[in-house]
């Protein structure tokens, strides 16, 4: 298995993605990989000749050579070839209405094959496919954005932290919409632009991100974990982790990989 993964350092780049990564690795058969939600924008390409099959909330499709997801609320299951090799690259929230015309709450729970939205993927996958190294693809799909980089604004560039830190679960609606100037109207209004959730909804997501988080990177007991991603009870954060990973917080943790969000296990 081969991995990669970097933070853009441009200024010109980076208020519009977070991150590149890649993976390449060889499958056993019947592999199975349950992806539980990210709370991330991701454009992702795909370079294995085999189809891939993957499963959203009771729904089958095949997954696109390109493709672009948005903040699942479900897991995504993902039955694996021999092989596979995926370049992604996230994105910041704000920046998508800007790149696509669409809002991201368009994207979630499915998978949207981006040839069809702009024919200019289909030569972006090929320029991808035919580069050797990931520092390569990473010049390459640069050279594509930035005739479409959008200028954030400050309030958008503020959004795009909040969404993408695990910060601030702390918080109540009222000091959200206070720090962004809005009302709780039309902060919720611009939260489902952005997640497909209400402030309410966001809220508990980042809550139950952040848990995610600290079962990987912390030795916290579930119960200390609840705690400090300020869930109400021990309930609560079960029940909130359950409704989006469809697992007790328990099993996650007992069968999680090494990559944060993802599961592996032979369906044989």
């Amino acid at each position: 298995m081969e991995n990669n993964f970097t933070i853009p350092q441009s200024p010109l780049i980076k208020d519009s993605v977070c991150s590149f990564w890649q993976t390449h690795r060889h499958n056993s058969p019947s592999l199975r990989e349950t992806i539980i939600p990210k709370g991330v924008v991701e454009i992702i390409f795909s370079f294995e000749p085999t189809k891939l099959y993957a499963r959203i909330e009771n729904q089958s499709l095949t997954i696109p050579r390109c493709f672009v997801q948005g903040f699942h609320t479900f897991p995504v299951q993902l039955y694996l070839a021999d092989s596979q090799t995926f370049f992604g690259v996230v994105l910041s929230p704000t920046a998508v209405k800007h790149i696509f015309h669409f809002h991201p709450m368009e994207f979630t729970n499915c998978v949207i094959d981006l040839t069809l939205v702009d024919t200019s993927f289909y030569s972006l996958w090929h320029h991808l496919g035919e580069q050797d190294s990931f520092n390569d693809r990473i010049k390459t799909f640069t050279a594509w954005l930035i005739e479409r980089l959008p200028q954030l604004t400050d309030r958008e560039k503020t959004f795009n932290n909040f969404l993408n830190t695990h910060s601030d679960t702390h918080l109540s609606v009222s000091d959200i919409a206070s720090h962004f100037c809005y009302s709780p109207k039309q902060l919720s209004r611009k939260l489902y632009e952005l997640t497909g959730m209400n402030t309410e909804q966001t809220l508990l997501y980042k809550k139950y991100l952040q848990a995610v988080h600290l079962m990987h990177y912390s030795e916290l007991s579930l119960t200390n974990i609840a705690y400090s991603c300020h869930f109400y009870d021990q309930s609560h954060f079960i029940r909130t982790f359950k409704s989006l990973s469809q697992l007790a917080p328990k099993e996650y943790r007992q069968r999680k990989s090494h990559t944060e969000g993802h599961i592996f296990e032979n369906v044989l």
